[in-house]
C-alpha cells in the first residue's frame, strides 16, 4: 500500500525514526486542500510511541479543519539531527515521513489529558500548563494522527 524507499542505502531503522519523531519539536502536517492542492503547515506536536499516535492542537474552525473533514488522510514530516562528520564537509540530515489518518478528538477528559501531555513538552512548568488550559482549553481542538506507515532516512546535503 505504501511505497518502499527508493534509495534503501539512505534508510534509517524504525527505532531511529521513532527517536527523531520523539525528540523533535516541530513537524509539517500536509492535508488534501482545496481543488486538489496540498496544504502543508508547521505544527508543534507530541508523539506517543506506545499508542502509535501523534497529537497536536489548533483552532476548531479553519482551512485545516475543513480539509480534514473532507479527507482524513495526512502526511506528517519531521527533520533534524543534523551532524557533520570528520570525513566530509557536508552535513548529514535525518527525516521521518508518517502517513496516517487524522481526526479531531471529542472534548472531554482524554482530549484534556492529551493537551496537557502535549503542553508539558513546550512549557517550563506544570503550573503554567494548568493555567493555560484553564484559560484557553475550551477553545482548543486536539487532533490525533493514527500512524499507518512510517519511514526514515538520512541524507548528506551536498
Amino acid at each position: 500500500m505504501f511505497r518502499e524507499m527508493r534509495r534503501k542505502k539512505n534508510e534509517i531503522s524504525i527505532d531511529m525514526a521513532k527517536q527523531l519523531l520523539a525528540s523533535s519539536r516541530r513537524g509539517v502536517l500536509a492535508v488534501n486542500g482545496d481543488d486538489g492542492y496540498p496544504y502543508a503547515i508547521p505544527v508543534n506536536y507530541l508523539y506517543d510511541e506506545e499508542a502509535q499516535r501523534i497529537y497536536f492542537h489548533g483552532a476548531k474552525i479553519g482551512y485545516k479543519v475543513d480539509a480534514l473533514r473532507a479527507c482524513d488522510k495526512v502526511c506528517f514530516t519531521v527533520y533534524g539531527n543534523e551532524t557533520v562528520r570528520t570525513e566530509s564537509w557536508a552535513p548529514f540530515m535525518q527525516s521521518v515521513v508518517v502517513f496516517g489518518r487524522c481526526h479531531m478528538m471529542d472534548a472531554g477528559s482524554e482530549a484534556t489529558r492529551r493537551l496537557k501531555q502535549f503542553a508539558m513538552k513546550y512549557y517550563p512548568s506544570e503550573q503554567l500548563v494548568d493555567e493555560e488550559i484553564a484559560h484557553a482549553g475550551k477553545a482548543v481542538q486536539v487532533f490525533e494522527i493514527e500512524i499507518e506507515h512510517m519511514s526514515g532516512k538520512e541524507i548528506q546535503e551536498r
